[in-house]
């Protein structure tokens, strides 16, 4: 589509005026198309957000104004309402909506519909809408009952399944790899207390030679483990919240980083270290306080 020295490439809808309703999409600016609209094929659109903002900016008012659409003329009636992005991440503001006819005749060059949108007056009435469509699509296709059907019909409800299952899976997904990095860090903790207590067994002699207890000295190699995978923790939270900062203003998708997530990496990360080190804090504690001070 082009308007002066600019250019858009764009979905185009052809759609009756009922569309608008069914998607409760207002507008913002002039007015819809009617019915005599659709029936005359008239060479008029509406537009979206974001075709706006690309065509004519924010100085220029688009309503009667033309546009060329693959070399032919439309004319602008109005301008749809801002709706953002749609659950799979599509910007609805960049469309192009015409009467279908017009998109028939003029721009596909076809005489059948690709699909049909239709809503229910209640969530109880979408079965019984369904099987009546069905039902009538079956006897205009002239399809016999040994047939199956030649086309799909889908409700928000299944639209929402596999939505929801698509989003178990990633959350599955994601749970599996946190779990192996919880797993990686934890072994690292456990690895680099094993070390420090091996390279301390003097340390731990004396400090039990002059009255530590092993309650005392495994308190402190705890603690130590403890430190080390909050700190880790602190780390990932940051690194979090600056990544989805990043995504949300490189890709313009909304992002949010609620404090119970935070709070829950924090009690993730205490675990983790103490966990992974009650074994060094352990051995640590048992060190036979004569032995430990003949290490070198």
């Amino acid at each position: 589509m082009v308007y002066g020295n600019q250019n858009w490439f764009t979905r185009v809808r052809g759609v009756s005026p009922e569309y608008l309703q069914i998607r409760r999409w207002p507008m913002e600016r002039g007015s819809a198309f009617s019915q005599r609209d659709v029936d005359v094929a008239a060479d008029i659109c509406l537009i979206g957000k974001t075709v706006v903002e690309n065509l004519f900016g924010d100085q220029e008012d688009p309503i009667g104004k033309t546009i060329r659409v693959q070399s032919l003329p439309f004319r602008i009636i109005g301008v749809l309402a801002a709706k953002g992005q749609s659950p799979f991440g599509q910007d609805e503001d960049d469309t192009l909506i015409m009467p279908y006819t017009t998109v028939q005749k003029k721009i596909a060059g076809i005489d059948w519909l690709q699909f049909i949108m239709a809503s229910a007056d209640s969530a109880q009435d979408i079965p019984w809408a369904q099987q009546k469509i069905a039902t009538i699509l079956r006897q205009r296709h002239k399809l016999r009952p040994d047939q199956d059907d030649d086309f799909i019909i889908r409700s928000p409800n299944d639209l929402a399944q596999v939505q929801a299952q698509a989003g178990r899976v990633m959350t599955l997904l994601l749970a599996s790899i946190a779990s192996v990095s919880l797993i990686v860090g934890g072994i690292g903790i456990m690895n680099i207390m094993l070390v420090s207590v091996t390279e301390r067994t003097r340390e731990i002699g004396v400090r039990m030679a002059v009255g530590a207890t092993e309650q005392d000295v495994q308190r402190q190699f705890l603690s130590e483990a403890l430190v080390l995978s909050m700190l880790g923790g602190g780390v990932g939270v940051i690194v979090g919240i600056v990544g989805s900062i990043l995504v949300s203003g490189g890709l313009g998708w909304p992002t949010q980083v609620p404090p119970v997530a935070i709070a829950i990496a924090v009690v993730f990360s205490a675990a983790v270290g103490i966990f992974f080190g009650y074994y060094p804090a352990r051995k640590a504690a048992h060190l036979d306080p004569i032995e430990a001070l003949r290490y070198e």
